[in-house]
Parts: C-alpha cells; sequence; structure tokens
C-alpha cells in the first residue's frame, strides 16, 4: 500500500508542475520521461462530452490522441 500511495503522489506532483494553467495539453512522452506511471490513478470522472478524465487527487488527466494529453485540475472538469 506505501509503494502505491508513494506512486499516486509522485504523479500527483508530476501533473501539477507540468500544468501551466487550468488546462495544459502536452506529450505522453514528457510525462513518462518525468516518471509518470498511468497505470496508478485515484479516481475517473467522465465530462457532460463524454471524456474520461483520470486522477491522482485534485490533478488529473484526459488521453486525447496516442501522443498527447491535456492536463487539468479538478476544477476545470465541469
Amino acid at each position: 500500500m506505501r509503494n502505491i500511495n508513494y506512486a499516486l503522489r509522485r504523479n500527483r506532483r508530476i501533473l501539477s508542475e507540468l500544468n501551466d494553467s487550468k488546462k495544459t495539453r502536452l506529450e505522453r512522452n514528457r510525462l513518462i520521461v518525468h516518471g509518470f506511471s498511468f497505470k496508478y490513478f485515484t479516481h475517473t470522472r467522465a465530462a457532460k462530452n463524454g471524456t474520461v478524465y483520470y486522477f491522482c487527487y485534485e490533478m488529473g488527466y484526459a488521453p486525447l490522441d496516442e501522443e498527447d494529453v491535456l492536463i487539468v485540475s479538478n476544477e476545470s472538469v465541469r
């Protein structure tokens, strides 16, 4: 359990550091280079438009295509 919590906190920190504004688009590889693990997330949320967001606490991301993701904070998803 300690290892999973460590991975979740690391993912949250990475998302937070790379998010310049409320929403930031960047390449998946950039997350991977920083040590992000797509395997670990705390919860998911579906937006009204059907996009599924994966969250690590209050920071989340949505896969846009094979190469890009959209990083968001909890408040920016409605």
